[in-house]
């Protein structure tokens, strides 16, 4: 039998994780409905799906209500490198609780299934390593990247009080260190930034003296894993860890990097940001337990694709047809 279609709504479909994910579901054979305030999304991240019949774009921000039909709803919608999410912290802020309070009310009415992408940051600078989904965190609240650690903790809570007080079945899925292609070029994140500094020739900008740890995960396992989640069981909610459990320091990653793209970039070390967590890696105990879920892809080659990815965008900046285009 095949898989029953449905209506499905992506908050932030047009971003890094949206796209791929209304790709995946595109795929399944389902109807997916993107909405994105193009704040940091792309049309170029969906403009190959446009002319399927079965997907729908609609600009809209989430801190304000939407009036659609939909059968399940993942709620990606939020800036989440520093830089974006720094840019108009109030903003973030709104669109991960305003947001959160206008998809769940959404979901509400309909009855919809919901999924919540929540983050690692909800451990802040975590002293507990690796970080199991009963850790409770430790987060500075009104620090600079407050806004989006606290913005995610409360969508949390808000995902949990509507499952008690209205029985809604939600699914919290705490994402890390996420990449891939369509990863935006200025987001500030480390493996975009390096991969970008490495085929300009420039420096690469490294906090601190490189020995913080990061796990990272490439898209296609990541989104593999929020679609799992979504369809398990009602009585699972999570909230689950979704990321790759193989830490590796910053230095190590930048030096990666300049194997891969045979970059010549020195290395330039910089103070560290203020509360950068120091490690960070995934528990996925509960993610092999419920899901069946881990990373498939290797380091090597996701970071083969997102160079490659990078590349062909930087070629395409300087081609003149491309110019022409707009």
């Amino acid at each position: 039998m095949g898989v029953t279609s449905k209506r499905v709504l992506v908050t932030g479909g047009a971003g890094f994780l949206g796209s791929h994910l209304c790709e995946v579901l595109l795929n399944k054979g389902h109807d997916v409905l993107c909405i994105d305030n193009y704040f940091t999304g792309r049309r170029a991240n969906v403009a190959h799906l446009l002319d399927n019949p079965r997907f729908e774009v609609m600009r809209h921000d989430v801190t304000f209500p939407l009036y659609v039909e939909v059968d399940e709803i993942y709620n990606l919608a939020c800036p989440a490198s520093p830089i974006h999410y720094q840019h108009d912290p109030v903003q973030t802020t709104k669109t991960s609780v305003h947001g959160a309070i206008n998809m769940l009310g959404l979901a509400k009415r309909l009855r919809a299934k919901i999924l919540q992408a929540s983050t690692s940051e909800v451990y802040g600078d975590p002293s507990v390593h690796p970080q199991t989904e009963d850790y409770w965190g430790n987060v500075n609240p009104i620090g600079f990247r407050s806004c989006y650690d606290e913005g995610k903790r409360c969508a949390e809570t808000l995902f949990f009080d509507y499952r008690r007080q209205h029985d809604l079945r939600i699914k919290v899925a705490r994402i890390f260190n996420t990449y891939g292609p369509r990863m935006h070029p200025q987001d500030g994140r480390v493996v975009s930034n390096f991969i970008v500094q490495a085929l300009d020739g420039e420096p690469i900008t490294i906090f601190g003296k490189g020995d913080q740890t990061r796990s990272f995960c490439f898209v296609s396992d990541l989104v593999d894993g929020l679609v799992r989640l979504m369809e398990t069981p009602d009585d699972f909610t999570g909230p689950v860890n979704i990321g790759n459990p193989v830490e590796m320091t910053i230095l190590q990653l930048a030096e990666k990097i300049l194997e891969l793209t045979g970059s010549k970039s020195e290395l330039v070390f910089n103070p560290l940001p203020h509360d950068d967590p120091v490690q960070r890696r995934p528990d996925i105990t509960m993610a092999r337990q419920h899901l069946g879920w881990e990373p498939a892809v290797k380091l090597d080659d996701g970071l083969k694709a997102t160079v490659a990815y990078f590349s062909q965008l930087r070629d395409e900046e300087k081609s003149p047809t491309t110019a022409e285009k707009g």
